[in-house]
């Protein structure tokens, strides 16, 4: 009989499944104090304090005509039955017209969207929609119409090509749940800054203090006659802090998606501290005249790499940078020094200064678009899946790993059993190709898993001793076993090693997607490689 921790395991691990995965993956889970939501549809604690737009208003009048309601049925994806999708449901937002009969909203309102459709204000019909770029990580998406006509009376709205001032009116249009018509927020710019989006995207983010409510994602913020940027959340459990994508980040990324596809932006992840402390200064042995930031730990440690860790970052480009890692935009400015990676990257790289070992150093350092994960982002995307017996394997993902985030308790099992869901969680890829495979689902019922505990969301480490280096891997070591029995050891402290007859499972697989409604054994990916013949030996 399984022991009783197993047993606590696997029931916690259930419990999980059940509450807390499908809200992770929605985007409403609480993600930390002070981490801006997404705000799709859904209804407001209390009415938003807003005012209908006036018709007589001239720029009222132009706005309207540019800015439309966006409805969208979502089909996320089940991570604990991946064979599957969750149920439709139902979510608005809105969006602006642009240049190119194209319409601009955020990634996240049409995240998974398998219908979109978009309404003029004031208008009866629905026009459909397809989504035709999209980018999560900086949360913009375009839309393309199937009727091109709409735009005939339908113009873009001017985009403001300087970010605004501090303290600047700002009014704020969207279709916000409570109503039908256009509706306008008015606040001031309180704060402009270089911060995190999803991981690992940042940008430049405007923040006001207009009322932001679930349904204004995506439309527009204007000072003066111009847009600055697009609504993209609010800050949860503060009332009146929203936040904007200025601009310049919308530029970048129509820039970026003008070749047909989203590559990704910019950025260094090295890590880095500030030179605020004197034994610091003293032990790099640099005068009080030298500022800059401290690399702590440089993104790639092999030998070709130009950053060293201990190196002090003086300048980027010809910008200086204080010893908090910041540098001077005008006169009443200061962002994280990153921010100009976007601005004078070239060929891949960008120009920076250091003191190593007492000595200036100028250097050019790679800037990818993405930094490589051991746990993969969906970005949109359905997960893979493989069916073996009752079991069923998928790849970890930051959206499976990150639903445990808000389960104290859960996290403190899987770290006792030193689970690499939560060891493993921010690491980059040992090798390439390397994936943490896991059940991602219970057991289906079936006489080959009696007796065993549950072994749902453990990772697998071995299939009759040969590692496992990713999904792929996995199936290709079923599908060329001819052993007696295939033995699945975890990554983990305690639990239990399942044993199945091969030939036994192979031949119930079929009946258990039978019995359980799954059409498929595994994604086209797994199928693919479980279906191509063997390499000779």
């Amino acid at each position: 009989m399984p022991s009783s921790s197993t047993r606590a395991l696997a029931a916690l691990l259930l419990l999980a499944a059940a509450s807390f995965l499908p809200s992770a993956l929605r985007g409403d889970a609480p993600a930390g104090a002070v981490t801006p939501q997404p705000v799709p549809a859904a209804p407001p604690a209390k009415p938003a304090t807003s005012t209908v737009a006036d018709p007589n208003d001239p720029k009222t009048a132009r706005v309207e005509n540019s800015v439309v309601k966006v409805f969208a049925t979502m089909r996320y994806p089940d991570l604990t039955k991946p064979w599957t999708k969750q149920a439709p449901g139902e979510a608005t937002g809105t969006g602006i017209v642009i240049e190119g009969n194209r319409i601009l909203t955020n990634a996240h309102v049409v995240l998974y969207a398998s219908q979109v459709q978009v309404q003029a204000n004031q208008a009866g019909d629905k026009l459909s929609a397809t989504v035709v770029a999209f980018a999560p990580g900086i949360d913009l998406a375009v839309l393309k119409l199937d009727d091109e006509t709409f735009f005939e009376t339908h113009p873009p709205l001017p985009r403001a090509n300087a970010l605004p001032e501090i303290k600047d009116s700002v009014l704020a249009y969207g279709f916000p749940t409570g109503g039908n018509s256009l509706s306008i927020t008015k606040g001031i710019i309180s704060r402009i800054e270089f911060m995190p989006y999803n991981f690992p995207v940042a940008g430049l983010r405007i923040q006001i203090d207009a009322a932001i409510n679930p349904g204004n994602s995506g439309g527009p913020a204007l000072v003066g006659d111009k847009m600055i940027g697009v609504t993209f959340s609010h800050l949860g459990n503060a009332d009146n802090i929203g936040y904007i994508i200025p601009t310049e980040e919308v530029e970048l990324f129509l820039a970026d998606v003008a070749t047909g596809s989203y590559h990704g932006k910019p950025a260094m992840f090295d890590d880095l501290q500030t030179l605020e402390n004197d034994a610091l200064r003293a032990f790099l042995r640099l005068d009080k005249t030298t500022q800059g930031i401290v690399v702590h730990e440089p993104f790639r440690d092999d030998a070709d790499y130009p950053l060293k860790k201990w190196d002090v970052i003086t300048k980027i480009g010809d910008t200086p940078v204080d010893d908090q890692g910041m540098i001077k935009l005008g006169s009443n400015l200061r962002v994280r020094f990153q921010y100009l990676v976007q601005k004078i990257v070239a060929n891949g790289k960008i120009p920076l200064t250091v003191i190593r070992a007492g000595k200036e150093v100028k250097i050019q350092l790679p800037v990818p678009t993405d930094r490589p994960m051991l746990m993969l982002d969906l970005k949109g995307t359905y997960p893979s899946y493989f069916v073996f017996g009752p079991l069923v394997f998928s790849s970890a993902t930051m959206q499976y790993s990150g639903a445990f985030a808000g389960n104290a308790g859960l996290m403190n099992m899987l770290s006792f059993i030193h689970s690499p869901l939560v060891t493993r969680r921010s690491d980059r890829p040992a090798f390439e190709g390397e994936q943490l495979v896991i059940v991602s689902s219970p057991f289906f019922p079936h006489k080959l898993s009696k007796g065993y505990g549950n072994p749902m969301s453990q990772v697998v480490k071995s299939v009759n001793g040969i590692p496992i280096r990713n999904l792929n891997h996995l199936v290709e070591v079923l599908r060329d076993s001819k052993d007696e029995f295939i033995v699945f050891e975890f990554d983990n402290r305690g639990g239990e090693t399942p044993v199945l007859p091969r030939k036994d499972t192979l031949a119930a697989t079929e009946d258990i997607l039978n019995d359980n409604g799954v059409r498929a054994q595994g994604s086209p990916d797994t199928l693919t490689v479980w279906n191509t013949k063997p390499p000779a030996k």
